[in-house]
């Protein structure tokens, strides 16, 4: 068994472990941010109301499944004549508040705001339109992103999609997507999230595309 190390130099996580630093500043935050370098896999989330940090190293899945559930958000926004951009990895921050990094998230109506930007400065710049987590060995909370605000909050965990929206001062759980009102994403996106695992991402997306035609 690896045990979590964390030195001057390195930051190191066994695959699936979460650890949790507590009684720490937002400049621990920072400082952890520098010292991660090039383990970019690493997630690092800042909670100023409990002073916590959150170290994630996540499980090969769980890629595997952010890249599939972004895919189809992607498909419906063609399907749609959306236009968008997303990011992955982003550090999102409300200084001494509030750090995270979501695993996708998409720019929809505000996407001319950030257009061109190498970051994505909260003091100046719109939050995401939608952030998605996958939760595979981590539990995220809407909570978690209350001081980030995006307009809507993906939480995908055991097969399940939860939907939340930002009201101006916390998150409320939705039956549908402020973004995909015409859809039944709490069905579709577990179904296509679950055969892509078993059948392969390229496959179902395909499926999932020709669902959408049908429509």
């Amino acid at each position: 068994m690896t045990l979590p190390t964390i030195t001057e130099d390195t930051i190191s996580l066994a695959a699936g472990d979460e650890l949790i630093l507590r009684f720490r500043t937002w400049e621990d935050y920072e400082a952890l941010l520098a010292r991660r370098e090039d383990k970019a896999g690493l997630r690092i989330r800042y909670n100023g109301k409990t002073q916590e940090i959150r170290i994630i190293s996540p499980l090969p899945r769980h890629a595997n499944q952010v890249d599939l559930l972004a895919d189809l958000v992607k498909a419906i926004l063609r399907h749609e004549g959306k236009d968008w951009d997303a990011f992955t990895p982003i550090t999102l921050k409300r200084i001494k508040q509030q750090g995270i990094e979501p695993d996708y998230c998409f720019f929809i109506d505000n996407r001319a705001s950030i257009l061109g930007k190498e970051r994505i400065d909260l003091e100046t710049d719109p939050p995401p339109d939608l952030a998605i987590e996958i939760d595979l060995t981590c539990s995220t909370k809407p909570e978690d992103y209350q001081a980030i605000a995006p307009v809507e909050l993906w939480i995908y965990r055991q097969s399940q999609l939860s939907i939340y929206q930002f009201d101006s001062q916390q998150y409320r759980e939705s039956e549908i997507s402020r973004w995909f009102p015409g859809y039944d994403l709490k069905s579709l996106i577990p179904q296509y999230g679950d055969r892509g695992w078993e059948i392969g991402s390229s496959v179902a997306l395909r499926e999932f595309e020709s669902v959408l035609r049908s429509l």
